[in-house]
This record gives C-alpha cells, sequence and structure tokens, in this order.
C-alpha cells in the first residue's frame, strides 16, 4: 500500500470532518544526558552480579551505587559511614533488634512499588541461606516468612548461603510490621546489627522478578533493583551496560547509559582514555599518573581506601604447619620499601588489621611485626626450616602492582632463607582450591562497617572464607569472634579485638598485612565528578557535571 504525505494529510482532514479523535504522536525529546564508557581491569569475578556472589572489589565498582541499594546506605562522598537509603530512619528495639521505616515510593526497575515483603524475601533461606523450603508437613523456613515452593526455590551456588551465613550468623528472622516497617531480630544480641545491614549483600532486590526467574543464574545475570540504572545487558568477561532508571526514588540520574568494559592491561586502559575511547580508566598505578597529568586534559583522582592488601596462609601446608615459619614470613618483609617504591609513598603501612574509623574500638599503639631479618632467620632456624619449597598463588595485577609486589616479597623472604615459589593462576577458583598444595595467596580485606566484626572476623572468623577452604583455624580466636559478635560491654569487646590481632598477625598468623589499600582513577579534567574513598563508583544525581 502506498502512503504518502498527501494522502496522509487528507486522511486527517476527513477524521476531523467526521468527528474521529486520531491518536496523539508524542514528539520524542533527545536525550541530552552523557554515555560514560569505564575502563576497568575486570568488570565481575563470579560472572554474576549477585551481591552475595560477588563478593569482590571489582564487584563494589561496578554494582554498588548504580544497582544495588540496602536499608541504610554509606555516605559515599563523605567519611563512609551510615546514611538513610531504603529506609529513612531506625530504632533500636532491643539488644538483639532493629526496626526500620522504608521510603515510600521507591520503584524498582520494572515498576513495582518496593514494599515491606521485598525486604522480608531479601533475607529469607531461599535467597539468602539456601536452607529447606517449607512442605506439606508443615515444616517451616528459619528466615523470611512465606516462599512458594518451585517458584522462589531455586538451586543456589554455595557461595551465597556461605556469604549469607558469614554476614548474619544469628539472624533469627525479619518480619514485616506492615507495609512499609520491617523489624529485624537476632537470636543473640548484637551491637553491630546496623552494620550489618548497611554491609554489603545485606542490599534489597525485587521478590517477584526472582521468583519469575527460571533460575538462580538467569536472575543473577539481570537483577531487578532500586539503583539509579538498570541492566540493560551483560556480557561476562567482556563489558556490562547500564541505562538510567528515570523513576529512581533519589530523581533523574545524570548519565544516559554507563559502560564498564574489561581492558586488563594498564597500557590500554591509559591510552583509550587519552584517545578519548573512555571517559574514566581505573587502577592505575602510581607510577603512571604523572604521566597521565602532563597532559593537562586529563587528572587522576583517589588515594588510600578503607581496605588492606593482605596475603593469606595456609597452614595445612606442612612447611607452614609450625606457626614459627609464618612468623618468620611476616617479619622478613620491609614494608615501608614497598610502600616507597611500588606506590610512591602514596599509601601507608597500617596498624595492623584495623581501620581509623572503628573509633573506640581502634587499638592504639597496635603495629605490624617489624621488618627483622636476624629475628625472621632465628625462627626458621628453630622450626627447624630446610628450605621446602612454599607456593605462591598469584593472579595477573588483579590488584594494583600486584605482581611487582609478589617479586619484591619473594625477594625479601628468599634473604632470610625462604624457599617460596611463585605459581600464576587464571582465576580465584585456582586460587582457593585445595586440590594440589596451597601455601600462600595474596587477599584483601576491607571494613564495610566501623567494627572489626567486619572485617577480622567476616574473613578469618569461625565462618570466614579462610576457615570455609580449609587453610586456617584456632580455637581460641573462633571463641573470640562469637564473644566479639555478642557482647555488649564495649571495654570486653576491646580487649577481646586486641586479643584477636595479638593471635591472627602475631602468635598463629593467619594473614599478613602488607599496607592499605589505594585506588587512582583517570578521567577527563573538564568532567566534574567526585570519587569516593572506596572502589565504588558514584554517579548518582549531584555527582556529574562538564
Amino acid at each position: 500500500m502506498s502512503f504518502t504525505r498527501r494522502s496522509a494529510l487528507l486522511s486527517a482532514g476527513a477524521a476531523a470532518a467526521s468527528g474521529l479523535i486520531l491518536p496523539r504522536f508524542a514528539i520524542a525529546q533527545a536525550d541530552s544526558r552523557p554515555t560514560v564508557v569505564i575502563a576497568v581491569q575486570k568488570v565481575s569475578n563470579s560472572n554474576t552480579l549477585d551481591v552475595l556472589r560477588e563478593q569482590s572489589n571489582v564487584g563494589e565498582r561496578s554494582m554498588f551505587t548504580s544497582l544495588w541499594e540496602g536499608l541504610i546506605g554509606r555516605d559515599w562522598l563523605g567519611k563512609l559511614g551510615p546514611v538513610p537509603e531504603l529506609a529513612t530512619e531506625w530504632t533500636r528495639l532491643s539488644d538483639s533488634a532493629v526496626e526500620l521505616k522504608l521510603r515510600q515510593g521507591v520503584k524498582f526497575h520494572n515498576g513495582d512499588e518496593m514494599t515491606a515483603d521485598d525486604v522480608v524475601f531479601s533475607f529469607s533461606a531461599a535467597r539468602m541461606f539456601g536452607d529447606t523450603l517449607p512442605t506439606a508437613q508443615g515444616k517451616t523456613i528459619p528466615l523470611g516468612g512465606d516462599v512458594i515452593p518451585g517458584r522462589a526455590g531455586k538451586e543456589l551456588p554455595a557461595e551465597v548461603p556461605a556469604v549469607g551465613r558469614r554476614n548474619w550468623p544469628a539472624l533469627q528472622r525479619v518480619e514485616a510490621v506492615d507495609k512499609y516497617t520491617v523489624r529485624f531480630i537476632n537470636a543473640t544480641p548484637d551491637v553491630t546489627l546496623e552494620g550489618r545491614i548497611s554491609r554489603y549483600g545485606s542490599q534489597i532486590m525485587n521478590r517477584r522478578a526472582y521468583e519469575e526467574a527460571g533460575s538462580w543464574l538467569e536472575w543473577a545475570r539481570k537483577p531487578v533493583l532500586t539503583g539509579p540504572y538498570k541492566i540493560a545487558e551483560f556480557r561476562p568477561d567482556n563489558m556490562l551496560r547500564l541505562v538510567a532508571h528515570d523513576e529512581y526514588w533519589g530523581g533523574r540520574p545524570p548519565v544516559k547509559e554507563i559502560r564498564f568494559v574489561e581492558v586488563p592491561e594498564v597500557s590500554s586502559r591509559i591510552n583509550g582514555l587519552l584517545s578519548g575511547e573512555y571517559t574514566f580508566a581505573c587502577d592505575i598505578p602510581p607510577d603512571q599518573i604523572d604521566s597521565i597529568e602532563k597532559n593537562r586534559a586529563f587528572e587522576v583522582l583517589g588515594g588510600t581506601i578503607l581496605n588492606h592488601r593482605i596475603s593469606c596462609f595456609d597452614k595445612t601446608l606442612p612447611a607452614l604447619r609450625d606457626a614459627r615459619v609464618r612468623r618468620a614470613m611476616t617479619h622478613a618483609i620491609d614494608r615501608n620499601a614497598i610502600v616507597e617504591s611500588l606506590w610512591a609513598g602514596r599509601t601507608v603501612v597500617p596498624a595492623g588489621l584495623q581501620w581509623d574509623y572503628y573509633g573506640d574500638m581502634f587499638i592504639k599503639g597496635w603495629t605490624v611485626p617489624k621488618y627483622d631479618q636476624a629475628e625472621a632467620r632465628k625462627l626458621l632456624k628453630e622450626a627447624g626450616y630446610k628450605g621446602e619449597p612454599i607456593p605462591y598463588r598469584l593472579l595477573n595485577n588483579y590488584y594494583t602492582n600486584q605482581t611487582p609486589t609478589a617479586q619484591v616479597l619473594v625477594e625479601m623472604w628468599k634473604q632470610v632463607g625462604l624457599n617460596v615459589q611463585i605459581e600464576m593462576k587464571e582465576n580465584w577458583s585456582q586460587i582457593l582450591d585445595r586440590n594440589g598444595q596451597r601455601g600462600v595467596w595474596d587477599w584483601s580485606n576491607s571494613a564495610p562497617f566501623n567494627d572489626p566484626v567486619s572485617s577480622i572476623v567476616n574473613q578469618h572468623g569461625p565462618n570466614g572464607q579462610q576457615q570455609q577452604v580449609g587453610a586456617w583455624s584456632n580455637d581460641e580466636m573462633n571463641r573470640l569472634s562469637v564473644e566479639l559478635e555478642t557482647s555488649t560491654d564495649r571495654a570486653r569487646r576491646k580487649q577481646v579485638f586486641a586479643r584477636m590481632l595479638e593471635i591472627c598477625e602475631r602468635e598463629d598468623p593467619a594473614y599478613q598485612v602488607l599496607h592499605q589499600n589505594a585506588t587512582f582513577t583517570a578521567k577527563r579534567r573538564d568532567v566534574k565528578w567526585k570519587v569516593a574513598a572506596a572502589f565504588a563508583m558514584d554517579f548518582r544525581p549531584g555527582n556529574w557535571g562538564v
């Protein structure tokens, strides 16, 4: 059929004369908001976007602030303290209960309104803990209200309930008081409940989208959330494309589209930035900052963050069973030399596995083991160490300066008589694999909220990953972990934490702190954007301009 402008006008005129109502044709408004392209070392370690599966530095960068949100948020552009997010206020009801008022009118990416039902489900057994679903015989799940068998019940990867139990070791239930009020009830006293609600893994998801997904993986690659951006495309090991969620409760997002693109090589990230291919280039090594900023069109932002670079021990390795060998390794490291030579003094050697923002819980006067080669040699002699090989599993610069740091460490250990051998691995599964000999591996430890429960217990306690993979355990440390989690006596809690540092860093080393982590991001100078003191990149309303 031929359809010309003249025939259309004649048809319109005839319709008007006959009293018919024609449909209105909206004139599309051009979206002038920018598209941002971010070159990252990696988009996701797990090749999913589930916050309980993607517990990583790279996941924090692409998923937090943009996609996932919690009831209590973090002041990303400030001091990272707690702020209202999907909850507007919260009240302590007792040592083991907190009640929160939900923000009304919050829309998920599928248009659903967030209610208490979604919050309860986000902490349900079916979603977070992988426990048995209800049956006709009356069996009930321990958390999260009702679950519809066959719809919500999905087979979870082992890491999801492991992280869920690590984050919430004694959560009894989350209940809906009314449509916009929820109550968290713990089985034990816990002074950190508000911190746990704000931490990674406690963000809120849309119940309907989860139930309607065919499998956990199908959902995990495109979760329906509340953040200012929603998932348009996710290609594992390649890219993540987000588009603006214009019904965002916090206002219209300032960016139309965000693309996180995997560019493993630092030089390629930098070259792409300078050529205009990328808006941002992440994980810039300190020795590249000056060369980038010689071009006045670009600048590098960043600094230290609430994360420490550490290496972990597997004390089941025969060569590391004797704590004196591990202690020797900690004394053989000249941490200041690493900070000065590889980081150009842009980070620091911290006071062990703790941060100033712990406030009253910070152990003043505590230090990392001193650099003392003589002490290291003495300990090795006492342990009867005779040069047995110690494998050092390593990824290729997953962390900034990871490979050169490992090479420096191996040389420092060699100088005191330790035979440490680097084994390059392709992914974290190979790093943590129990098959074969596992001696030392690189890691980092964050403080998601301002209490040592969030770091030393979360990663090295009885539910922590190091113990879950069977690499290290200490009975006293485990007892103290429970006490730190359940005691309401602040003075006693501080004593307990001090003792835990003694065990984990001096007596029976679980890990060795190398330096505080720092992250640097390069961008065009004309882009008005503030960097967070974290891996997360914030593109919410108010943090963008050109």
